[in-house]
C-alpha cells in the first residue's frame, strides 16, 4: 500500500508545482534510513502547504513525520543585513 500510495504522489507532483508556483530545487533520499531531503522553492509557505494538503500528498504522510525548514537566499540575507541598524 506504500508503494502505490508513493508513486500516486509522485505521479501528481508535477501537476502541483505548476497549479501552486513551487519549484523542485533537489530531491535525495537514504533509502535505508527513511528519510527524503526536498529542496523546494516556493513563493509562500501557504503555496508549500497547499502540496501537503493534496490527497495523494496526505496519503504518504500518514504516519509519518515531517521537519519544514524555511531557509532564505545569501541575496536576501545580505539585503536584510544592510537594513538593519
Amino acid at each position: 500500500m506504500k508503494r502505490k500510495a508513493n508513486l500516486a504522489y509522485l505521479d501528481k507532483f508535477g501537476a502541483w508545482t505548476k497549479k501552486y508556483g513551487v519549484k523542485m530545487v533537489g530531491a535525495w533520499s537514504v533509502p535505508n534510513e527513511h528519510l527524503n531531503l526536498l529542496v523546494i522553492e516556493a513563493p509562500s509557505l501557504e503555496a508549500f502547504q497547499k502540496i501537503s494538503m493534496e490527497p495523494e500528498a496526505m496519503a504518504v504522510g500518514a504516519g509519518e513525520t515531517y521537519e519544514v525548514k524555511l531557509a532564505l537566499g545569501i541575496q536576501e540575507i545580505v539585503k536584510m543585513l544592510r537594513q538593519t541598524k
